[in-house]
């Protein structure tokens, strides 16, 4: 039975109750982080965890879990879960009023910190070998993408379309540009070997693994500019790839059917995945 985490306590899942009053249940009004967990070890935390609290802050939660508090409470559930290989999700609500409102409720009303492990394939994931294959489809989400809310029914639709349509993933397009995938940000490199990633702004989430993937573009690509690029663009790029926490980086083989340069993970795909994932093995915590 796996261990989570609820609001201080260490508990099996079938253990754990939340109000049905709990705002992050009535109104999604919480916010929320994926770590990665590389042989027993956290990737990128001092990343998480910055962008958890500019989240928090974002939208005024208090009270929440400090970095220590929650490296602690890491560590634990990978230890309590033998957990080797995977992901930690950390989940903070605006807590339990005890009524429904649209008002937030008094800034000393304790939030709801709920954490758990799950076990994925991140380093021998099938889709670096096969690439994935995207659809396009529009960016109908609220215009806060930069806050990391559990506001996710759009983005879990867009997902079902995708597979609907015989493909792996989406990505969102508004105003004619590419903003970012269902659940990662997403990146084409041109044929004289520009990386082009959509700027940080309110538009995207900014990505903790597009950061770190970033730093690690030096000899790998000639140049890099944040800026957002067509769907034409990306079909016509040389490569295209994806990144995010679960997917560290993973090659685009085909977007809306038409094929990405020659329909195999590049290069540039490949050469990005492996020195991140030896980044992540050396930097882990």
């Amino acid at each position: 039975m796996r261990i989570i985490y609820l609001n201080g306590e260490f508990l099996p899942e079938d253990q754990a109750q939340i109000s049905p009053f709990d705002r992050g249940f009535l109104f999604a009004d919480a916010v929320y982080e994926v770590v990665s967990v590389m042989q027993g070890k956290l990737v990128d935390f001092d990343g998480h965890i910055t962008r958890l609290t500019r989240s928090l802050g974002e939208l005024g939660i208090n009270k929440a879990p400090h970095a220590a508090a929650w490296l602690q409470i890491c560590r634990d559930l990978v230890a309590r879960n033998a957990l080797s290989e995977g992901m930690i999700y950390w989940h903070v609500t605006r807590g339990n009023p005890g009524d429904r409102s649209f008002l937030f409720p008094a800034a000393d009303t304790p939030p709801t910190v709920f954490a758990f492990t799950q076990k994925i394939a991140l380093g021998d994931n099938p889709m670096a070998q096969s690439g994935l294959k995207v659809a396009v489809l529009p960016d109908l989400r609220w215009g806060r993408a930069d806050i990391k809310t559990t506001q996710l029914l759009y983005a879990s639709m867009m997902k079902m379309e995708a597979q609907r349509r015989g493909c792996d993933d989406a990505w969102l397009v508004r105003d004619g540009l590419v903003t970012e995938g269902t659940s990662q940000n997403a990146h084409i490199v041109t044929a004289d070997g520009v990386l082009i990633t959509h700027q940080l702004d309110r538009r995207i989430l900014h990505g903790i693994t597009r950061k770190a993937m970033l730093e690690l573009t030096d000899g790998l690509v000639q140049s890099v500019e944040e800026r957002p690029f067509t769907v034409a663009a990306a079909q016509a790029a040389s490569e295209a790839f994806v990144s995010a926490a679960t997917a560290l980086i993973l090659p685009v083989v085909e977007i809306d059917g038409a094929k990405v340069g020659d329909g195999a993970p590049g290069p540039v795909t490949k050469a990005l995945r492996a020195a991140y994932i030896d980044w992540a093995a050396k930097t882990a915590i």
